[in-house]
């Protein structure tokens, strides 16, 4: 599935795994988490300057096509933390060396070597921004987890070779992954998700095999293959943080038809979603709970009977995810 979306955006570590979760039958966290402990799905920075779930297969050429945009994004905070060349060539030099012949290492540890080293930390975004610059330099990327710290691998040691895609090539490969899992969607909704230039994103959905529709009055594309699809039965999902169904987009506009003209909290369409038959009608919060996944609901709207049921059974959903009782308050 990670390699199907191409790129799932997951600094939630949890909700990335719930998004991988909802689009996989069968699949519990448990597996996810165990697919990510073998290398099976990497979680680096690509794209923008955020972490993404990626299979390993992907990113070698995603890196190259993106990473240079993604290293101008961060130019500013190199510059402001003080990781410039000097420290980045040592710090590279050190980092490499922690994490040789297979051991991982958290960030605490590569801090904590990188101090000894006689290179400084003492601010924390000052570490952030060289790890940040390593993965889109392919020197690092994710390893296991040990317990619930995050660790770093080299990349060599846990990305297979593969030969890298021309540029053109790759722009039309992720244009076509892009309209195929996330279309119908417009030119400037494929720039932000890429982080490409509009320049780029243009030139990327000419190369790609794309079909194009006018949707009010908007020029959108999708896949060829991609149709619509309708049920008669209301269909529920509690989206989490991030979700690739509203994050994808710079308009998401769309998924507010049902709730037009209501006053809305602020970042609404960046977090915990409920939505039915592809519109937004509230939200869901997860709370700690001794016997399980204590859920809170909070429609904005009205629902029908029909979409109750619905919701509950995406509330089941959630839990057998977790493989945990699921308790569920409305309010």
């Amino acid at each position: 599935m990670v390699r199907r979306l191409c790129a799932v955006q997951a600094q939630d570590y949890p909700a990335a795994k719930w998004a991988i979760g909802l689009r996989c039958r069968g699949v519990t966290d448990a597996g996810v988490e165990s697919a990510f402990n073998a290398g099976a799905i990497i979680r680096t920075h690509v794209l923008r300057p955020t972490w993404h779930f990626v299979d390993p297969a992907d990113l070698r050429w995603l890196l190259a096509l993106t990473g240079p945009r993604v290293h101008a994004q961060c130019a500013y905070g190199y510059r402001r933390f003080g990781v410039d060349a000097g420290l980045y060539r040592r710090g590279a030099a050190v980092v490499e060396r922690e994490l040789e012949r297979g051991r991982y290492r958290t960030r605490a540890e590569l801090g904590a070597a990188l101090e000894a080293a006689g290179l400084s930390m003492a601010d924390p975004q000052r570490l952030a921004h060289l790890m940040i610059r390593l993965e889109l330099d392919a020197v690092v990327c994710s390893g296991p987890r040990r317990g619930k710290q995050f660790t770093y691998a080299l990349f060599e040691e846990r990305v297979p070779a593969g030969a890298v895609p021309s540029r053109d090539e790759s722009l039309a490969r992720l244009a076509g992954v892009y309209f195929t899992t996330r279309g119908p969607a417009t030119l400037r909704d494929f720039a932000w998700w890429s982080g490409l230039t509009v320049a780029d994103a243009r030139k990327a959905v000419s190369a790609a095999e794309l079909r194009q529709d006018v949707i009010g009055a908007a020029t959108c594309w999708r896949g060829t293959g991609s149709t619509p699809r309708a049920s008669a039965a209301p269909a529920a999902h509690l989206l989490p943080n991030y979700d690739e169904y509203f994050i994808g987009f710079r308009d998401r506009s769309a998924l507010a038809g049902r709730v037009k003209g209501k006053k809305l909290p602020p970042r609404t369409f960046w977090a915990n979603m409920i939505v039915v038959d592809g519109q937004f009608v509230g939200r869901w919060q997860r709370r700690p709970s001794p016997r399980g996944v204590a859920l809170d609901l909070t429609p904005v709207l009205p629902l029908s009977a029909a979409e109750r049921k619905a919701v509950a059974s995406a509330a089941a959903l959630l839990g057998a995810f977790l493989e945990l009782p699921v308790t569920v308050t409305t309010r």
